[in-house]
């Protein structure tokens, strides 16, 4: 049996998470098609409520969790993205939510988490440092834990965007997804193989995190020493649970350098009029970047999110 949640689930979630969702728009743009030399589909989880992708998954679990658990919260850890969702929908069923953010996210992520309702918990930027804050809510509150990817409700929510992206902009030859612990790249070929056998899936990540590239050359997961990137949603690594699901399904992985990275932010930004983060640049970067061999093709682009303070990354002056 395949890794990882099946599409009647990924349907089961659309279901379940669309009267709190945006069903985001699917953009094209003729220049980036011209320098790409392919029909470019980007599906814009960037106008996504709360800013990402991440919404999905996280209203899928809330959403799921029994009358007699939900009370007591819900528990996360998050660079931002994700616990900003957690937040949003924790408030939307009326439950609490604690977040544990490194303390090297952006300031803007973690305001907004502040924002919607969640309780920040910062911590050291490591992964055993998360999980040791997460541990410790966890056993004092009764929370439920909503691991970021490690989930197949997660990931199952995740790959609804493809669903719609197939669905609004018709059959696809690629589709190209940002890769940091997994879910939204497990649950984007599950949706998308399952709509159309023979497509091919890959993901994208920065070089300065590369270890789900190294993991599926190496047939084992292979952890980051040091994660050297300015796309701070793509600093996790997979989980056995994800990297199953890659290992059977993803076609390759592209890594791309953080100079692509901002180009590519920078390009969408100037040619599209749109925001997006440096975890969506990736896919951009991979698609202009002659990455892949893409020529002629239709090819869906996944935009992850667009929480980003630009002045951090350019002077507009």
């Amino acid at each position: 049996m395949p890794a990882g949640p099946s599409f009647e689930a990924i349907r089961e979630a659309h279901a379940r998470i669309a009267p709190h969702i945006h069903r985001t728009p699917v953009f094209r743009c003729r220049s980036l098609d011209e320098r790409a030399g392919a029909q470019l589909f980007f599906k814009c989880e960037n106008l996504q409520r709360t800013g990402s992708f991440k919404l999905r998954g996280a209203t899928n679990v809330i959403f799921s969790l029994p009358e007699d658990a939900a009370p007591r919260g819900v528990v996360t850890h998050s660079s931002g993205n994700h616990g900003a969702a957690i937040a949003y929908a924790a408030r939307r069923r009326g439950i609490p939510a604690w977040i544990v953010v490194p303390r090297n996210s952006p300031e803007v992520k973690r305001q907004a988490i502040a924002d919607f309702g969640g309780e920040v918990v910062t911590c050291e930027p490591t992964m055993e440092a998360r999980d040791a804050a997460a541990r410790e809510i966890l056993e004092r509150t009764g929370a439920t834990m909503v691991h970021p990817y490690d989930n197949d409700g997660v990931i199952a929510a995740q790959g609804t965007a493809t669903v719609e992206l197939i669905e609004d902009a018709g059959p696809m030859d690629i589709v190209l997804a940002p890769v940091s612990g997994g879910g939204l790249l497990s649950g984007t070929a599950i949706a998308a193989q399952s709509l159309l056998p023979g497509i091919h899936v890959v993901g994208c990540e920065p070089a300065g995190a590369d270890d789900a590239w190294r993991s599926l050359r190496s047939g084992q997961i292979e952890k980051n020493v040091k994660v050297d990137t300015i796309a701070d949603g793509l600093r996790a690594s997979l989980s056995e649970r994800t990297f199953a699901i890659l290992r059977e399904r993803i076609d390759q992985i592209v890594l791309i350098r953080e100079d692509e990275i901002l180009d590519a932010m920078r390009l969408v930004w100037e040619r599209m009029k749109l925001i997006i983060e440096p975890s969506s640049a990736v896919t951009v970067a991979a698609a202009l970047l002659g990455k892949i061999d893409i020529a002629g093709r239709h090819v869906g682009v996944i935009l992850s999110g667009g929480n980003v303070d630009l002045g951090k990354y350019f002077d507009f002056r």
